[in-house]
């Protein structure tokens, strides 16, 4: 058996399989919003203090406890408690594979040293937050919280150590654990029987299977394989082998690790039972049981199948069942080269990953994705970690995925037709060390206004003569009118949902563009039944599109196409969009419409509902239509402000002491104001049509005053739209 990759896994036979190139080997662009996505993981990484993540460790093995324990399910009276630790061994392992940053490995192996030092002193192999004790109630089927999903965790968390940091210590620590688990599982067959232990498993166990499976492609040991058998659940993957769908019920993150482990058994074993339980699943969830996100479960559970439309609400997609989705797609990619497997990839990753993150703070993610209608995402975010002492289980898979975001980019085929596959558009470099060449991929930001997905992929021979085959994904959101050239002359392209292969002897500084329309297009959703017909979801290319409605949701039967009620919005946009805010000794408030009456609140964090409802639009006196260059060229003009989610409505005063509403007057009299600029920076607004009289906030309402102290009371700033 041959090491594949440089991931540290053994297969039967690598040239049957495309490789992961190794992670090491990828650097995402740092402008890019993967790069600033893994940017923003790092920094979360970087804030966690060892000695509390391994306290409890400590406390079970009797060591001194210095420092404090986390809470939320790490808290010393959880059952649950060290599983995140296990996410941090991985998410570190793969973040510093990812970005080389020393510091992270510093801090990464002290942990790993502090917990060799806890297993150390217990002496037999075992490692845990919790006493063994668990796992007496775990084979006596007693009431216990899923010890074996932590273990994996543990277990998980330590190979990636190995494979991705090359700790040497993390291996034989992981492969301790696995001879105490071992003489476990075997001691409770020859106690009761094989049938107990079956029934022991109907606890969640994570993937116990697939790590055992990849810890024997390490170390060949023939026990690791046998236990890795033990836990592959004969009850759920019986069914994926006769091709059953009996999904509905299953707590869909316990059983999604199970495959992911059949996966590799079909990899170690060449068992082709395997390989047809991962395909049937995958064709089962993403045909029946999948929303257009391309996530899964509603409440952690998997529903009826073709029965999605009544499951909608804030609690769909938990975020650990997407996580491992896209390690059963990109399984399936590896072994057949079938795009729908790398489309599903990307959509995926687009709607289910990178949404799950809030902009650029460290520690802020969503556990579940809501999709009901009128749901909004700001309520679902936590925050959790060192500063507010709150993890939970998927929050682990959070930081995992943001480590990991450059592992499923490329890929590539040895032997003697040697090839790249990209598979994904994202902005990055890779160091092809089997190809003997460089890759450098820029990818235009995808905007409204210009309908087309841009790449520019810069190839480098570093090493002459060497012939191979660069393929790229034209990805089956896209039209025949695509276009790409090479070196500036245009080349054949391929059909969607095909590869456009080149292939050449790789010069100092090849140039492949790419040019693939992105349209607009209707997905219904999963549900069979008649009432739901019309219920359907927006995609651009491979983006969900969300809706902002104040009223009727539901599209007329006259809508017509959507190209002729969905238009582009121009660049400039962002431009024109303004949120006034007023700082007093304590607050920060922002000027906002609710009910049509205007009001101040605390000044919203982006995503957050009334960041909405406190971002206007600058429109000038000439025409309704027409906008200003910059919000700061509307400074002494006479200007309307368009609420943001009320198109065609403009802001309006009463008179003097009345309080503004929002109206669609057809005469604008009362609409139209003029930035007046201080001093200090700042702005007040005027009423055009009652001179010296300016809106100011009256104990949280808000009014129109002549008085000389109210009018200079409202001195609002300009600021980054916080409803953009």
């Amino acid at each position: 058996m041959s090491l594949v990759g440089g991931s540290g896994n053994k297969v039967r036979d690598s040239g049957s399989f495309l490789n992961e190139v190794f992670l090491g080997d990828v650097r995402l662009d740092s402008d890019s919003i993967h790069g600033q996505a893994q940017q923003t993981n790092l920094e979360y990484l970087m804030m966690l203090d060892g000695d509390n993540l391994v306290w409890s460790f400590r406390k079970t093995a009797g060591l001194p406890t210095p420092g404090v324990a986390y809470g939320g399910w790490e808290s010393p009276n959880q059952e649950l408690r060290g599983h995140f630790v296990g996410h941090y061994l991985s998410a570190t392992a793969l973040m510093w594979a990812s970005t080389g940053n020393d510091a992270l490995k510093k801090k990464m192996t002290a942990v790993v040293s502090a917990l060799g030092e806890c297993q150390e002193k217990m002496g037999t192999g075992y490692l845990s937050a919790f006493p063994s004790e668990f796992f007496d109630r775990f084979e006596a089927v007693k009431p216990v919280w899923a010890p074996y999903y932590t273990i994996h965790k543990m277990m998980a968390g330590l190979v990636d150590q190995y494979v991705f940091a090359g700790n040497d210590q993390a291996l034989k620590m992981v492969t301790q654990m696995a001879a105490y688990f071992y003489k476990r599982v075997q001691n409770v067959i020859e106690k009761y029987t094989i049938e107990r232990h079956w029934k022991s498993l109907n606890e969640e166990t994570g993937g116990m299977n697939d790590v055992m499976y990849r810890l024997y492609t390490i170390t060949g040991d023939a026990n690791h394989l046998l236990l890795a058998h033990l836990f592959d659940k004969p009850c759920f993957l019986g069914l994926l082998a006769i091709k059953a769908d009996e999904l509905s019920g299953f707590h869909a993150n316990t059983h999604i690790p199970i495959v992911v482990g059949a996966q590799r058994r079909y990899e170690v074993t060449g068992d082709p039972l395997y390989k047809e339980i991962g395909t049937f699943f995958m064709e089962t969830v993403n045909s029946s049981h999948s929303y257009a996100t391309g996530g899964t479960s509603v409440g952690e559970f998997w529903s009826e199948p073709k029965r999605l439309a009544t499951t909608l609400q804030t609690e769909n997609e938990e975020s650990c069942t997407t996580y491992n989705m896209l390690k059963v797609s990109r399984n399936l990619f590896r072994w057949t080269k079938e795009m729908a497997y790398a489309d599903y990839y990307e959509r995926a990753l687009t709607n289910g990953v990178l949404s799950i993150q809030r902009g650029k703070e460290p520690g802020v993610m969503i556990y579940m994705l809501p999709l009901g209608p009128g749901m909004s995402k700001a309520t679902g975010y936590h925050k959790w970690g060192s500063q507010f002492n709150d993890f939970w289980c998927c929050y682990g898979t959070g930081i995992e995925s943001f480590s990991k975001l450059g592992d499923s980019i490329y890929f590539e085929q040895a032997g003697k037709d040697l090839a790249l596959y990209i598979i994904q558009y994202i902005s990055s470099t890779l160091n092809w060390k089997l190809g003997q060449i460089s890759v450098n991929q820029k990818v235009t930001p995808v905007v409204s206004w210009d309908p087309r997905l841009r790449v520019t992929t810069t190839i480098s021979s570093k090493k002459e003569g060497v012939s191979s085959t660069v393929n790229f994904r034209m990805p089956f959101w896209t039209t025949s009118n695509a276009k790409a050239t090479l070196n500036g002359q245009s080349i054949p392209v391929t059909s969607a949902g095909n590869f456009l292969s080149v292939t050449k002897k790789w010069s100092s500084s090849d140039v492949i563009t790419l040019e693939m329309p992105i349209t607009l297009r209707m997905e219904a959703i999963q549900d069979d039944r008649s009432d739901y017909a019309s219920l359907h979801a927006i995609l651009y290319g491979p983006y969900l599109l969300v809706g902002l409605t104040t009223d009727e949701s539901d599209l007329k039967p006259d809508s017509g196409p959507l190209t002729n009620w969905i238009t582009p919005i121009p660049s400039e946009y962002n431009a024109y969009l303004v949120s006034f805010s007023q700082e007093t000794d304590k607050s920060l408030f922002a000027i906002a419409h609710k009910n049509n009456t205007i009001t101040m609140v605390n000044f919203p964090n982006p995503g957050d509902s009334d960041s909405v409802i406190s971002t206007f639009r600058i429109i000038t006196n000439s025409s309704i239509s027409t906008r200003v260059p910059s919000h700061k060229d509307a400074i002494g003009e006479a200007i309307m402000l368009e609420p943001y989610s009320l198109p065609g409505m403009l802001l309006v005063h009463q008179g003097k002491e009345k309080t503004l509403e929002i109206s669609d007057s057809s005469n604008h009299d009362n609409a139209l104001f003029r930035l007046v600029e201080a001093n200090d920076g700042t702005v007040r607004i005027e009423a055009e049509n009652q001179k010296g009289c300016f809106v100011y906030n009256s104990n949280g309402s808000v009014k129109l005053s002549c008085d000389e102290k109210d009018s200079t009371f409202m001195t609002s700033q300009f600021s980054r739209p916080s409803g953009t």
